[in-house]
């Protein structure tokens, strides 16, 4: 598999290693939540992490299921909810294998396709597609890395990966995904660079 391992990511864990980490619930969640644009449903989680997110939702009333396949990202989120005296459904499993019991009403994607290798990008943007219901929301985050190597040379560096915007618009194509009008919401990360987010309607 291209790209970095359950076990590349157990180790970070492990050492602390998580500078991604905000220590919360994304602010642009909390944003579409205090809106009221992302309302109590079926959601999913993908690479869900330390679980502030999955956590959040539970909290508000969600049906979450949270997704990771490295074993400390799922204790950490079990024992999170467990804290806060939510329930979520937290499983441990490969999003690129995963398939849902049922389809879920919207997708909460922040750190999962910046993670995964540029070559697994294509399989995973169908599963969130097989993994939504008709007219069902990706709320996405796109990390925005654009590092000189990678937009002068092309070269493949991360995670996290630079997931240009150009790049996503092929990715999830208007042929299945309804796109909203630029510009998009610039996130800051707790990194030097930032993402943007906005909602895809799945057609």
């Amino acid at each position: 598999m291209a790209g970095p391992t359950s076990d590349f990511w157990q180790q970070r864990f492990e050492a602390g290693q998580t500078p991604w980490d905000r220590g919360g619930a994304s602010a642009q969640l909390m944003a579409w939540l205090d809106a009221g644009a992302l309302a109590p449903c079926r959601i999913a989680v993908p690479g869900c992490g330390a679980g502030w997110e999955v956590a959040e939702l539970a909290r508000r009333g969600f049906e979450v299921v949270g997704i990771d396949y490295t074993p400390a990202a799922v204790e950490r989120t079990r024992a999170l909810c467990a804290a806060r005296g939510v329930a979520a459904e937290v499983l441990q499993a490969d999003v690129l294998g995963y398939a849902p019991d049922r389809p879920f009403d919207a997708i909460y994607e922040q750190t999962c396709l910046c993670a995964l290798h540029p070559d697994h990008w294509t399989a995973y943007a169908a599963q969130l597609g097989r993994w939504l219901r008709p007219q069902g929301t990706l709320w996405a985050l796109f990390m925005q890395r654009p590092l000189p190597a990678a937009v002068e040379q092309g070269v493949i560096d991360g995670p996290p990966y630079h997931c240009d915007i150009h790049a996503m618009r092929a990715l999830f194509s208007g042929a299945g995904w309804d796109w909203p009008k630029p510009p998009y919401v610039k996130v800051p990360h707790p990194s030097r660079w930032h993402e943007l987010g906005l909602p895809l309607v799945r057609r």
